[in-house]
């Protein structure tokens, strides 16, 4: 299984659709067994869906993601855990002991704002 965490200098990064890479993990028996950076080449919201969907991930894990991006993952069979935060690491630690919380609701819904001024979001996650 292949469980992809929105990534930058370690942490989940807060706002999928601008994450500059993906952390990749394959687990197998419950153990992390390898990991690698993958860049997203500047991919946005539109695209990371396939992107994700090409390298095989079952799971992908981030900070905020808006209700299309959502509905992307589900097309591509993704499951979606959102809201997550600190290290990319202990999420997907998390995710293995089962107490990462699975988030199916958009948690940013402001993505047509370029920049999202004073939204808060991707320094420091989506906070309305």
């Amino acid at each position: 299984m292949k469980v992809a965490v929105t990534f930058e200098d370690g942490e989940v990064f807060q706002h999928f659709g601008r994450t500059p890479a993906f952390k990749v993990y394959e687990i197998s028996d419950g153990k992390i067994v390898s990991s690698e950076v993958i860049d997203t080449n500047g991919n946005g919201h539109g695209a990371l869906a396939g992107f994700l969907e090409n390298i095989g991930a079952d799971v992908m894990i981030c900070g905020g993601i808006g209700g299309g991006a959502i509905a992307a993952m589900n097309e591509a069979g993704i499951k979606v855990y959102a809201g997550a935060g600190g290290s990319a690491d202990e999420a997907v630690s998390s995710y293995i002991a089962g107490t990462l919380p699975e988030i199916g609701d958009a948690t940013c819904d402001h993505h047509e704002h370029e920049g999202h001024g004073e939204h808060g979001c991707g320094n420091g996650g989506c906070h309305n």
